[in-house]
């Protein structure tokens, strides 16, 4: 299972490194001949991203390691480590972005810098951008669904974040082109709060999984009407439930008649086990306690 995971991952991540080079090619020889400083900003956050795929590639094949002696709950939070990578390195974009906007902002309206009038084709180029990252962004949130991958779900939401980048750029362009020059700064300084936020929301949620957080409430809930479906079950004692990247942890005690066979009381430990486990694929492991029961109201 861990080999078919890796292999959804880096097979996503390839496509992704091969696409942002083309983009990043395209922008960058569009901007510099088109006279388009915003295209060229935006190549050189492509170049950027190639970078963080390959982290993505190769943290792959670490994080998605089977079990071992020295780590008997295998190597998920890797994949939780690097997305809290690909975090600071939307922070650092937007903070980039932001400046760089800053500066443009304060040249143009208080400086009357000179607006440099782009080619009619490079805001043609940022669409192209804008098409193909939510196309990207489409395909791998549907595989880290697939792989159980946070690195690959936090670089779908950078697909994202790039399809807003190049909004903001087609904004400028046409701004340029129009004489508009303080189009370009406002919208990029609106798109880096937008980003920034973004990546704050990737490092908390990678950093929540490092942690051990718990499930949310509605897997809790669905945990508990599984275990209550089998009518051996007289009481709930305790759920304890962990995240592990994508993936959930269960710890059950539950009370079973007291004057049941060992054999039948593991019996239904066992088939609650396999219910949970089937009816819910991010449960990767639900561990059970039986505890003895006297009593006549069932906890629900």
């Amino acid at each position: 299972m861990k080999k078919i995971e890796e292999k959804i991952i880096k097979k996503n991540t390839f496509l992704t490194i091969i696409m942002n080079s083309i983009l990043a090619v395209a922008k960058l020889f569009g901007g510099i001949l088109g006279g388009s400083a915003v295209l060229v900003a935006d190549a050189v956050n492509s170049v950027a991203d190639i970078a963080t795929n390959i982290v993505v590639y190769v943290s792959a094949k670490f994080s998605m390691k089977e079990k071992d002696e020295t780590h008997p709950y295998g190597h998920e939070k890797f994949d939780s480590m690097i997305s809290i990578f690909l975090g600071f390195a939307l922070l650092i974009t937007a903070y980039q972005l932001g400046k760089d906007a800053g500066i443009r902002f304060y040249e143009v309206v208080f400086e009357d810098a000179e607006i440099v009038k782009p080619m009619w084709y490079t805001w043609l180029i940022a669409l192209m951008t804008i098409i193909v990252k939510e196309l990207l962004f489409r395909k791998t949130t549907i595989d880290a669904k697939k792989a159980k991958s946070q690195a690959l779900m936090a670089q779908a939401w950078d697909h994202r974040s790039d399809t807003i980048v190049s909004f903001g750029a087609i904004i400028g362009i046409v701004g340029a082109i129009y004489g508009i020059g303080y189009l370009d700064p406002i919208a990029s300084m609106i798109i880096a709060i937008f980003i920034f936020r973004l990546g704050l929301k990737i490092i908390k949620t990678g950093i929540s999984q490092v942690v051990d957080e718990s499930a949310d409430d509605k897997q809790i809930i669905k945990i508990k009407e599984l275990v209550n479906q089998n009518p051996n079950v007289k009481s709930i004692d305790e759920i304890k439930t962990r995240m592990f990247g994508l993936s959930i942890y269960v710890d059950l005690e539950i009370s079973l008649d007291a004057h049941l066979s060992l054999t039948k009381a593991h019996q239904i430990s066992e088939d609650i086990h396999d219910l949970v486990e089937d009816e819910m694929p991010d449960v990767i492991h639900c561990m059970i306690h039986v505890n003895p029961y006297e009593g006549e109201t069932k906890d629900s």
